[in-house]
């Protein structure tokens, strides 16, 4: 087969067991004779290199036939474009009730009435409004005068618990996690109330003003329909009453077990019981102002990629990373994984009837190839998801040596669920999203549902936690230090598992799930899962605002 293009290059090379640099790709692409090209660049290339660089390539073109075919300025293919993806930008107008979560553009200030570029509810899965929101599809790529300096990158990785795990499961150590919890999400509230230990209000006198900061024990409603709140610290449980006429009521039906809220109210006649005025949670603050790049560059946000499913979309993905070769994507230097890079084993009921690659460590091996399609230059991160080979009690750890042996190629940064990921400048909290399943399962659907999976992201930014309600389907690992708590509030949240696109701002935090690479499986039929498969966000770091491309 001919090697007249960018993309069939790229995967040439990832099946010689390479990767390269997008310019080396660029400049043997026009060479007059590509094949030959690239294999003299392999052969000269160390024997340790994994990575093709332009210098490689620039020796062979520069000594060798190809020398006066090879244009001071490189001309790249418009075949590698990847004509077939859609941009959706997030420069249009959208309104809360946008029905699409799939191509509603996303927010870049809070208030939909104050701003024409607001932020939106996504949601649905119907055709969107052109009007709206101007989608547009790509057409042959573009030249691009963005130049990429390695020099001005900047990666910082925080809250990585790998190799740091001492948790073996004692019920003491499930203690030392949840005081952890409390101690550190008590310190975000006490600025707001004037807290007092749950013992020590059982001593005062009835009638008095009460402020107490504690984890749900309990919720239940009353014969009355009002709401009985049990709230416990570190010095015992203390119950507060939320009556039904007021506006605080709301609230009630948001909480989760085991999230830390603070309430202010009146100390009953017998100091039995608090009557709760106002209810406090962790928050956000209103006031948050984000940080971005001082240049313009750009990271591709993706999870779910699902390599080794016999519904591993792998044109798609072809599609992507061609496009991620062409100078339209050129800002784009950054690229992170949010978990579940394989289909794993095991993970639910007869899996293995819908396995393309049936043992595990084949399934990275497959994956590790997929990756080498990627440009060898840009910086990659990812974290593991549930159904990769990591233990599914979160906080997991990166992959082991072995795992990260396989995809040695890319030199990818590999780092825990969940890890915050500093990007020049830009904070991007990094979480699988397992925690999502049972945040849409207790909250009312306006306020969380799969069709609008930020608005769930939205409630764990509220609580400042990533998992808040230990049991169902969150499995937590004891730690001493309790690793899903959020201490630093980020400028993006960035999650996948539910294999649905939605987008949004939450007091100017970009939360953003990215839907996935993997077409419906017969179990997502059976749970009556559809789907947003084969999109990839595309995040300015120098403005926040973001781009969402279909490569399906």
């Amino acid at each position: 087969m001919p090697l007249e293009t960018p993309s069939r290059i790229v995967k040439a090379l990832a099946s010689r067991g390479y990767n390269a640099e997008r310019e080396a790709v660029t400049l043997l692409a026009s060479a007059a004779n590509p094949a030959e090209a690239m294999e003299r660049a392999i052969e000269t290339a160390p024997d340790d290199a994994l990575r093709l660089t332009v210098s490689h390539v620039r020796a062979v073109l520069d000594g060798g036939s190809n020398a006066a075919d090879a244009p001071t300025k490189p001309k790249p293919s418009s075949e590698a474009s990847a004509d077939s993806n859609s941009a959706v930008s997030t420069a249009g107008n959208p309104t809360d009730s946008d029905p699409d979560p799939s191509v509603s553009t996303a927010p870049t200030t809070e208030n939909p009435q104050t701003s024409p570029r607001s932020p939106v509810e996504t949601g649905g899965s119907t055709p969107e409004t052109p009007e709206t929101h101007g989608t547009s599809t790509s057409g042959a790529a573009t030249e691009s005068s963005h130049v990429r300096d390695p020099s001005k990158r900047s990666l910082v990785i925080a809250n990585d618990m790998t190799g740091a795990s001492t948790g073996t499961g004692e019920y003491k150590q499930f203690v030392t996690t949840f005081r952890d919890r409390y101690e550190r999400l008590s310190k975000l509230l006490r600025g707001r109330v004037n807290h007092r230990p749950a013992k020590a209000i059982g001593d005062m006198v009835g009638g008095s003003e009460v402020d107490l900061i504690g984890l749900v024990n309990d919720v239940r409603s009353t014969a009355s329909g009002h709401w009985l709140v049990e709230l416990e610290d570190t010095t015992g449980t203390f119950p507060c009453l939320v009556m039904k006429d007021k506006g605080i009521a709301d609230n009630v039906d948001e909480l989760l077990m085991d999230e830390c809220v603070a309430v202010q109210g009146t100390l009953s006649d017998d100091s039995g019981i608090v009557f709760v005025d106002s209810l406090h949670f962790p928050d956000v603050p209103r006031t948050f102002n984000p940080k971005t790049a001082e240049r313009h560059v750009q990271t591709a946000l993706i999870s779910d990629i699902h390599v080794g499913s016999q519904e591993f979309m792998a044109d798609a993905w072809h599609s992507f990373t061609d496009w991620l070769h062409t100078p339209e994507a050129e800002p784009v230097e950054y690229l992170l994984i949010a978990g579940d890079m394989v289909e794993g084993v095991g993970v639910y009921p007869n899996q293995d009837e819908e396995l393309d690659v049936i043992d595990i460590y084949d399934q990275y091996e497959r994956f590790s190839e997929y990756l080498k399609e990627v440009p060898g230059d840009m910086e990659i991160v990812m974290i593991p998801g549930n159904h990769d080979a990591v233990r599914l009690a979160e906080p997991q750890p990166g992959f082991d040596e072995e795992l990260r042996d396989i995809m040695t190629a890319h030199d990818a940064r590999i780092t825990s669920n969940p890890s915050t990921v500093t990007v020049e400048n830009v904070s991007v909290l990094m979480y699988h999203g397992v925690s999502l399943d049972e945040v849409i399962a207790e909250l009312p659907e306006e306020k969380a549902s799969y069709d609008e999976p930020h608005k769930a992201m939205y409630q764990l930014l509220k609580k400042r936690h990533v998992a808040p309600q230990y049991g169902g389907h969150m499995r937590l690992a004891p730690e001493e230090r309790d690793y899903l708590v959020i201490d630093n509030v980020p400028e993006v949240f960035h999650t996948g598992h539910v294999h649905k696109l939605g987008w949004g701002k939450y007091h100017n935090v970009l939360a953003v799930n990215s839907g996935c690479w993997q077409e419906q499986t017969d179990f997502q039929k059976s749970v009556n899962i559809d789907p947003d498969s084969g999109y990839a966000p595309i995040l300015d770091l120098d403005t926040l605002d973001m781009t969402v491309r279909k490569f399906t």
